[in-house]
């Protein structure tokens, strides 16, 4: 489990000190600010940001506009746009790179907590990888909602999802247990080919398998019951490399 990591481009100090302090005070992990199109590139490339907050306005001879059009064509995460206008031909400018929410000066604290909210939602969404408004799918992550702020829960870290009625319990690598509302049928059709559904109760991620017994399936020492179907298929799948 790690924190969702936040790049804020802006010129302004004062501002994107603002941003930096209210984003650690939600729970995020925020990168040095970048002021300029090749300072906020840099920081992409060497710190793989989860989303960022643009102003359109940029020091230098690129915008905002142009740092998100590169954003959309070569890096793929989702992205806010900051303004200090908000008249029809700057809006009309913004729309075709698709910001998936904005802000407009001055903010608050409650804004960018909405901001970056909508913004991931809108973003998991676009990709058909929404389960509902505290669990989202992006990049083969499962982003959950903790009180005000998104966690990144990597599909490589997860042991396996158990099945409780209406709830379900996600168990990491490391034992760390996360409860989310929703159906495994659901996350079935949204988690990668190394997740396989071993019981009508357990989807397990195959990557930790470490034993196949009779009638259970050992993940990260943990025996989950298996049933002989699922145990059948499985076995004809792996022997299918």
């Amino acid at each position: 489990m790690s924190k969702v990591k936040v790049l804020i481009v802006e010129d302004e100090a004062i501002i994107a000190d603002d941003i930096f302090d209210t984003l650690e005070e939600l729970g995020y992990e925020v990168l040095e600010p970048a002021n300029t199109f090749t300072e906020a590139i840099e920081k992409i490339e060497k710190f793989v940001p989860d989303i960022a907050i643009l102003d359109i306005q940029l020091s230098g001879k690129k915008s905002g506009i142009d740092l998100a059009t590169r954003i959309n064509e070569l890096y793929k995460f989702p992205f806010i746009f900051l303004s200090s206008n908000s008249d029809k031909i700057t809006l009309e400018e913004a729309k075709r790179v698709e910001p998936l929410a904005y802000l407009v000066k001055p903010f608050n604290k409650e804004e960018i907590y909405t901001s970056i909210e909508v913004a991931l939602f809108n973003y998991s969404k676009r990709i058909e990888k929404t389960l509902d408004e505290r669990s989202l799918i992006i990049q083969d992550a499962l982003f959950l909602k903790i009180n005000k702020a998104f966690i990144r829960l990597n599909f490589s870290d997860i042991a396996y999802l158990k099945s409780d009625h209406i709830y379900i319990e996600i168990v990491t690598t490391t034992g760390e247990k996360h409860v989310v509302r929703g159906s495994l049928n659901e996350y079935m059709n949204k988690l990668s080919p190394i997740f396989y559904r071993v019981h009508r109760s357990y989807i397990v991620n195959l990557q930790h398998m470490t034993k196949l017994e009779q009638s259970t399936i050992n993940i990260g020492g943990s025996d989950i019951s298996i049933g002989k179907k699922q145990r059948e298929e499985l076995i004809n799948q792996l022997n299918r490399g």
